[in-house]
């Protein structure tokens, strides 16, 4: 399984989100020019992520975007979800699956790729925007602990 840029500029779109939270409204542009990442693209990303609940768009001068929960209330497995579907590493296994495979009763790799596919959503669904803002602070306090000034 292999997440496209959907899943990691959202992620991180979210993360900057987070991490402003309680600041007010805060505009694509601000967030593309932090993340690196092109602002006509966070832009479709955006209209995913409002639609699914996961932020709200403020018109207007002062406008912009918040997150619609708090931080600790959005999993990054909600988000990944969101942006690119279903999490699992086949399509037999996944939620959105319409057909059985054939081969369903009797084969033995759907069982793996069905543990895959719960492990992979059990480290995603345990891990909140408020958790990586946490870390964030953990890395750039460290950071600023070996920060030599001349």
């Amino acid at each position: 399984m292999k997440l496209s840029t959907k899943g990691e500029y959202g992620l991180r779109a979210m993360f900057d989100l987070a991490m402003r939270y309680g600041e007010g409204p805060i505009s694509l542009k601000s967030i593309a020019e932090r993340q690196d990442i092109s602002e006509h693209y966070l832009e479709q990303l955006a209209a995913g992520l409002r639609k699914a609940g996961l932020v709200k768009s403020v018109r207007g001068a002062q406008g912009g975007y918040i997150l619609a929960r708090e931080p600790d209330e959005i999993t990054v497995g909600e988000i990944i979800r969101v942006l690119e579907g279903p999490i699992a590493p086949m399509d037999c296994v996944s939620e959105e699956a319409t057909e059985t495979c054939e081969r369903a009763e009797t084969c033995v790799t759907r069982g793996i790729w069905e543990k895959v596919k719960e492990k992979v959503s059990e480290v995603l669904d345990s891990i909140t925007l408020a958790d990586m803002c946490r870390e964030a602070d953990k890395i750039k306090s460290k950071n600023d602990y070996y920060m030599y000034y001349i």
